[in-house]
Parts: structure tokens; sequence; C-alpha cells
């Protein structure tokens, strides 16, 4: 029997279907601190540098308490450097330290240290949304597209946020490039779990051929 899309999206869901914020520990809620701490993970996604690496130290400021923008000021800038060094962050260490203490200023001086207040002022607007995440010190377009793949689990009006990076992978084992098609084809997986699974296949370039082996096994 000839395999078909859906056994493709199934056995994608079921080799890829965690979210990263899953991955790093973060309990996605709409609260301050989870976005917050979202927003952390995106900058460390966003360099160019393992995801590995980036969720390891997203969990090293956890464990450090620097969950939210009043804390990670707070800490020196030797501390969040740290932190990042113990998750093998080595490369963009000194950068980023200095990066994310300006980040969590500009979170409690524009929002209040309350990202909901962002999303407020946007006002249901996901192009908005991109461009006020795009105001926060080093972050591109690729920062603020991990934010809103991930964030769109508790803020809805920006489902299905299925950017360029997951559309690559989506194509890349034969699904189709479409946000609309691809959410169908999911069933009941929440576009924040399809979206991340997509771009985990984006990023590894043996993943496609591992799909299509459990897809044409189902």
């Amino acid at each position: 029997m000839a395999t078909t899309q859906r056994d493709t999206m199934r056995a994608l869901l079921d080799e890829y279907g965690r979210t990263y914020a899953e991955e790093a520990g973060i309990p996605l809620r709409d609260t301050p601190q989870s976005l917050f701490r979202l927003l952390v993970l995106s900058t460390l996604l966003s360099a160019r540098i393992r995801a590995s690496v980036a969720i390891a130290s997203a969990k090293e400021f956890d464990q450090a308490g620097l969950r939210d923008p009043k804390r990670m000021l707070a800490a020196t800038w030797q501390q969040r450097v740290d932190a990042l060094g113990r998750g093998g962050y080595r490369r963009y260490d000194e950068r980023t330290a200095t990066q994310l203490g300006e980040v969590a200023r500009q979170v409690n001086e524009r929002y209040g240290g309350d990202l909901r207040r962002l999303r407020e002022k946007a006002d249901g607007d996901v192009a908005e949304l991109r461009r006020e995440l795009r105001g926060f010190q080093g972050m591109g377009p690729a920062g603020a597209d991990i934010f809103l793949r991930e964030a769109q689990r508790v803020w809805p009006e920006a489902a299905p946020y299925i950017d360029d990076k997951a559309l690559d992978g989506a194509r890349g084992i034969g699904l189709p490039a479409s946000p609309a098609a691809l959410v169908r084809l999911a069933d009941d997986a929440e576009p924040a779990v399809v979206a991340a699974a997509l771009v985990r296949v984006a990023l590894d370039k043996k993943a496609a051929a591992g799909i299509r082996e459990h897809a044409a096994r189902a």
C-alpha cells in the first residue's frame, strides 16, 4: 500500500512531536514568567548553535533562578556568562549574556515585566506581534518566529503559525507547504507541536529518511 501524506504526518508526530519549550522544561502558560522563559529560550535558539545547547543553557538559567526579567537583571553579567557556559553555549556567551540583560530591561520598561501586554498591544495582529518581538535586543526574524511557533499554544490568535523554516521541513518529507493543509493532516495535534516537529526535520538532514521508513511501516 502506498504511503499517504497522513501516514507521513503521523510518523512525523510520533518521532518529533514535542515543542522546544517542552524539551526545555518550560510549562508554557499565558503568565509573565512562563512567557519570559520562552523569550529567553527563543533568543538562545536563534543563534547559529545546536538546539540541544540552547535548550541546555535555558535549563541552566532556570536552575539559577533567572526565570523573570527582575531576576535576570539582578544577576551579574558574569553570572549570566557562567550559566551559558554550563549549558555549553560558549561561542556566543559574552555577547548573549549582555543581550539577555538588555532584553530583560526592555521587557520591564516597555511591558512592565509582562509580555501579555505585548500581546494586548498587538490586538490580535500577528504581524504586529512579530514586529514587537523584533524590537528586543538581538531578536531577528528567526527569534521572533521561534517565539510565535511556541507561543501559539497559549496565544491562539497566532495559530496556525507555521513559518518558512517549518514549511521547508514539510517539503522535505513530501507534505504540503500550506499551514492550513498541514493542520488538517495533523488531526488533533496542536499547531505548535506540528510546527516544532517540522522544524526539527528541517534542521536534521537524516530525519526525512527516518520518517519515510516509519511511515512505510505504518
